[in-house]
């Protein structure tokens, strides 16, 4: 160990233990108010309970004439030809006995009307319309506050705002919303092996994927990534990318947290004030992993290999950032699949197994999607999910039933369930 490094932890936590201690130690971010056009995703930070009644008032659900039921009695009837209702405008008479009012689709039904004729069961006749069905009371007819009434609750604090609860708010008349903060995350890389993608030659170095993958799964989540390049194998860099880093609320970092003799980013961020909280995970790929607490911001360095890098955030930073956006739920769906192969490994360290699912007879049966290597990214891209194998395990026989955290799939979970 060179003079100076960080003393390594020297016993690896599990990766229940590890998800444990790194979501425990982060908590929602603050709030802040956003208009209803920039809320979609977000999380809301308040309790919604409607203000209004929805419809506001009984309001016709077909395009035709709002009548007396008791007027259609014995149909075919005539009836003289009232006024004529477009959505949006409320009549200022009353129906009397024997008239009919044209009416559109949404709009206010006049004071003593009490069902609707669809339009395609009559037909006109000078100023008399002819109705060729009785109408039932009710008929065709939304009742005042049939969706919501003053007090219903809509939503409480956590609840996403999907595309219905954003509507449901825009009916309610909220042109504002409390929703919770989404995150600033640094993205550095660090090594002097890395370029940009555009200034890839053929020179021995390599593009900087991590970065760009890490960018992309923040930005899925709906946190903003903030990049800040590649920084050189040189501890003096490295600390002055961290230090603006930390102008962020979460730092990510990839690469440079092993044991080799250019690996700086421990003994950097401990230099800076951190306090390491966990360093080596019994995983594979990913082992590992710096979650360091600097200046009231986590921190964390992943590994440098695409494929560890994609795992690890996967496990660890992805739930971490959804709690900190203040999500009640933050994992990933786990699907039972039984392995179309056997497995061996050693004992010691879990392994996530990147596999491709497919439905066999109403069963999912897991088949390894390539190369299993950190380094191999397609076997990752053909993924349908990570086969989680429990780190005392040594032989799963073909057929076994193992949990694969789906990847790709947009829903949560309030459980990790592996």
């Amino acid at each position: 160990m060179r003079e100076g490094q960080v003393e390594a932890e020297r016993t690896s936590v599990g990766v229940a233990e590890a998800r444990e201690l790194i979501l425990g130690a982060v908590a929602p971010l603050g709030t802040e108010t956003v208009g209803l056009a920039e809320a979609s995703g977000r999380v809301l930070a308040e309790s919604i309970r409607a203000g209004i009644s929805l419809p506001p008032a009984d309001n016709s659900a077909m395009d035709g004439y709002a009548v007396r039921a008791a007027d259609t009695a014995g149909a075919p009837v005539t009836l003289r030809m009232g006024e004529d209702l477009p959505a949006g405008k409320r009549s200022q008479r009353k129906l009397v006995a024997g008239e009919a009012a044209r009416i559109m689709t949404g709009a206010a039904l006049p004071e003593g009307a009490d069902a609707v004729v669809m339009v395609e069961d009559t037909e006109t006749d000078g100023a008399r319309v002819v109705l060729h069905r009785s109408a039932s009371l009710g008929q065709h007819v939304r009742r005042a506050g049939e969706d919501v009434r003053p007090g219903t609750p809509i939503a409480e604090p956590g609840a996403v705002l999907r595309a219905p609860l954003v509507g449901m708010l825009a009916a309610l008349g909220r042109a504002l919303v409390s929703v919770r903060t989404r995150p600033r995350v640094a993205v550095l890389a660090t090594g002097d092996e890395l370029v940009e993608p555009d200034r890839l030659r053929d020179d021995g170095r390599i593009a900087s994927s991590n970065s760009y993958a890490l960018c992309a799964a923040l930005r899925e989540i709906g946190a903003e990534p903030v990049y800040l390049g590649i920084a050189p194998d040189e501890p003096e860099v490295i600390a002055q990318r961290f230090r603006a880093a930390l102008a962020c609320d979460a730092v990510i970092s990839s690469g440079g947290v092993s044991v080799g003799d250019r690996d700086w980013i421990k003994q950097v961020l401990v230099s800076l004030g951190g306090k390491m909280r966990l360093w080596r995970i019994a995983m594979k790929p990913g082992a590992p992993l710096a979650f360091v607490w600097v200046d009231g911001k986590p921190v964390f360095g992943l590994p440098g290999n695409p494929v560890s890098t994609f795992v690890t955030f996967e496990q660890f930073v992805r739930p971490a950032l959804l709690r900190m956006m203040g999500h009640t739920k933050i994992f990933r769906p786990v699907t039972r699949a039984r392995l179309d192969a056997e497995y061996t490994k050693p004992a010691g360290r879990a392994h996530f197994v990147r596999v491709a699912l497919e439905e066999r007879a109403g069963e999912w049966w897991a088949t390894q999607s390539g190369e299993q290597g950190s380094n191999i990214l397609l076997s990752l891209v053909r993924a349908d999910g990570l086969a989680f194998v429990p780190a005392e395990a040594t032989r799963l026989a073909r057929g076994e039933s193992v949990a694969v955290q789906r990847v790709h799939d947009a829903a949560l979970a309030a459980e990790p369930g592996i």
